[in-house]
């Protein structure tokens, strides 16, 4: 029998203050029993698990061995990107490829990274291109 995912757990100072950007990322309310100052804070993302933010003491100081990929359902990955930086997001790294493929890094406030990817048609059309590219390079 296998394990299903109940909830994304993060790390963080400031439980509130982090739902609240992460709340805007997935445009879902906190908890309405969630505080400023409580230890724990939970978001219900409409279509994923719960995210439960916990605080710790300690602050993170190495890049995060697990982070979420981020693809935008109604916008570009650009617009997304900008909406994101405008909530308090901020820009660690550009890996998008000259096909269109590939990712931007941004970190929450506390600097948990996290990717934003194409939407559908953009993954769709940078693979379309590595295709089209890979048929084009002669043997």
């Amino acid at each position: 029998m296998s394990s299903t995912i109940h909830n994304i757990s993060i790390d963080c100072h400031d439980t509130y203050a982090l739902a609240g950007f992460w709340s805007q990322v997935f445009d879902c309310p906190r908890q309405p029993d969630d505080f400023p100052g409580d230890p724990e804070a939970m978001l219900l993302p409409p279509g994923g698990p719960e995210v439960l933010f916990i605080a710790v003491p300690e602050g993170k100081t190495v890049k995060n061995r697990l982070h979420l990929d981020l693809q935008p359902a109604d916008r570009t990955r650009a617009e997304e990107v900008e909406r994101l930086l405008g909530i308090g997001a901020t820009f660690v790294a550009d890996h998008v490829g000259p096909t269109g493929g590939g990712w931007v890094v941004l970190a929450d406030p506390e600097g948990n990274e996290f990717c934003v990817l194409g939407n559908a048609a953009e993954r769709a059309a940078a693979a379309a291109a590595r295709a089209a590219a890979a048929v084009a390079e002669p043997a």
